[in-house]
């Protein structure tokens, strides 16, 4: 099913806020953060594994320039140190919903991409007040789910190509899929983006906590309208995944597109406004919903 949008005729784009980093210290761990102010509910950003923040750019600049954003670097990615210890992905919800109250946000909406989708998936079961929408992008159920090939997985086992990205682009077509079968180009100068491409210890982790988890007991726990956009050509997170998902989480609508793994930040000028769709107009906060308040916290402390 494909999602018209409907966004809200303006005569003119709002600029862009200014967006500011925050190092945050939550839990014994120190998260970087980066929020776009803006009207009404925040969107929460959930990054793909080994990735930091700023993979997400092209996405941002696609969506309403007026909708509030949050972004961060898991722990071991980007600007974030790694975890003393490995983490599941209920600790992780955990420490991002300390992480809102630091900038205190109560409300969200949270997207999840890949293995972001995980975490997305674990705060709205756990936070099922907090959190008033929830988009799946390229995600799965964890450990129990229908699996990519052997071989595509395997080249996903270290951070090599977010290091490399030579490398990354001369994989890109047999682990993403889409349109980069046809030109790895894209993807290497999207992997040019990161500041700091994360340490591997911090992906080690990552990978322990998508292998000790799963969703689908939880599922139909998670209430929350959601939207589920994949891919028909993802390698790593086949189509069945999807249908999974619509089929045990009661308020699903599956957006099917003919890319791959990436095309959220490929093509990010068609997905920016079926998400703005989704979420709907901003809007000031009133009624039943928190208002958000301005951050106090000192950027980059």
């Amino acid at each position: 099913m494909t999602l018209i949008p409907e966004r809200a005729p303006i005569s003119e784009p709002a600029p862009p806020a200014e967006s500011n980093d925050y190092h945050l210290s939550v839990g014994c761990q120190r998260i970087r953060v980066r929020y776009r102010p803006g009207v009404g509910i925040p969107l929460v950003l959930c990054n793909g594994i080994g990735a930091s923040l700023e993979i997400l750019d092209p996405l941002v600049e696609q969506l309403d320039p007026t909708r509030p954003v949050v972004r961060f670097d898991a722990p071991g990615t980007g600007e974030s140190p790694p975890s003393l210890l490995p983490y599941g992905f209920p600790h992780l919800a955990w420490v991002l919903g300390r992480v809102l109250d630091r900038l205190e946000i109560d409300v969200v909406d949270v997207l999840g991409f890949s293995w972001g989708g995980s975490l997305a998936q674990q705060f709205a079961f756990q936070n099922p007040r907090r959190c008033r929408r929830l988009i799946l992008v390229g995600a799965g159920t964890g450990a129990v789910m229908v699996p990519g090939s052997p071989t595509v997985l395997s080249k996903m086992m270290t951070p090599k190509r977010f290091r490399d990205p030579s490398y990354g682009a001369s994989i890109a077509g047999e682990i993403y899929g889409g349109s980069v079968r046809d030109s790895g180009q894209p993807v290497a100068e999207l992997f040019m983006r990161p500041l700091h491409a994360g340490s591997g210890k911090g992906y080690a982790h990552q990978l322990l906590a998508g292998a000790a988890w799963t969703s689908l007991p939880a599922l139909p726990a998670i209430r929350q309208k959601t939207l589920i956009i994949a891919g028909t050509d993802d390698p790593i997170i086949p189509m069945a995944n999807a249908h999974v998902l619509k089929m045990l989480l009661p308020r699903a609508t599956l957006h099917a597109h003919d890319g791959g793994h990436i095309d959220l930040v490929l093509n990010a000028e068609v997905f920016g406004p079926v998400i703005d769709g989704f979420l709907g107009p901003t809007k000031p906060l009133r009624g039943k919903w928190t208002k958000t308040a301005d951050v106090k916290i000192t950027p980059g402390g």
